[in-house]
């Protein structure tokens, strides 16, 4: 939580300008759009950077998941218990809280710039893109935790996926990744889905099934992630990705031998 504390506390300057600052300063009653201000460069570039991120991931994080919910015309109680489940998990303070709520509310209103934000929130990521890809899958596992996926969700989904520079192949794996991973009562159902979390095919071998595992362990480090600029609240989010990764990767192991 040291971003938000600093953030807070007015150490990092005005953090940053654009949709972002306007969405975050809305949230907070503060004004954010003068740029960058003098106490970034003497906190350090890294220590700067780093928190500037994690407020821009937290500030888009919260209103494309208002934007979403408001796809198909209404925000239902589910999406709502939904995005309040996030919340829990992130376990956040109740500052952090009523501002998370408040984005959420700026991102169901009509003239929400998404495209802006967006587009700011790739440049304040500079390519880190298994930071990117994380945000989808939180949007994605939003969408989907009512156990539900209006097609207009989805549509918006995969334009977001693709402004990001994500092709349709990479988010639909994602769908994978970012949805309820209820264990199924039928075996080749579950382990069918286990392949596709993974990425591979049945006909893939022992050691391409290794390499994707690996690969998505380390897209999914939550220490790797961290350091790239996920805000620290987020970590559980990060940690059961790799539970279900792992998950996947025994049970097509298991069914092997």
């Amino acid at each position: 939580m040291a971003w938000w504390g600093t953030l807070l506390g007015g150490t990092l300057g005005y953090m940053f300008g654009g949709p972002l600052g306007a969405l975050l300063g809305a949230a907070l009653g503060r004004n954010f759009d003068r740029g960058l201000s003098v106490t970034d460069k003497h906190a350090g570039f890294d220590v700067g950077q780093q928190e500037r991120v994690q407020a821009a991931f937290f500030t888009t994080t919260f209103s494309v998941m208002g934007h979403i919910a408001k796809a198909d015309g209404e925000v239902t109680k589910d999406e709502i218990a939904a995005t309040e489940s996030i919340m829990s998990q992130m376990q956040l303070g109740p500052q952090q809280r009523k501002a998370a709520i408040q984005l959420f509310n700026e991102g169901k209103k009509p003239t929400f710039p998404l495209h802006d934000v967006l587009n700011q929130f790739r440049t304040e990521c500079h390519r880190r893109r298994n930071l990117v890809q994380m945000f989808l899958e939180i949007q994605i596992a939003t969408a989907m935790a009512d156990g539900r996926l209006h097609p207009e969700e989805k549509r918006i989904i995969f334009s977001i996926g693709a402004e990001l520079g994500f092709s349709k192949a990479d988010v639909e794996h994602l769908f994978s990744l970012g949805g309820p991973q209820q264990p199924s009562r039928d075996p080749g159902r579950s382990l069918a889905q286990a392949y596709r979390v993974l990425d591979v095919e049945k006909s893939a071998t022992d050691a391409e099934v290794k390499k994707a595992y690996r690969r998505l362990m380390s897209q999914h480090h939550p220490d790797k992630l961290i350091a790239k600029g996920l805000p620290e609240e987020m970590i559980r989010l990060a940690t059961e990705k790799t539970q279900t990764i792992r998950s996947a990767y025994e049970q097509i192991m298991e069914s092997r031998h």
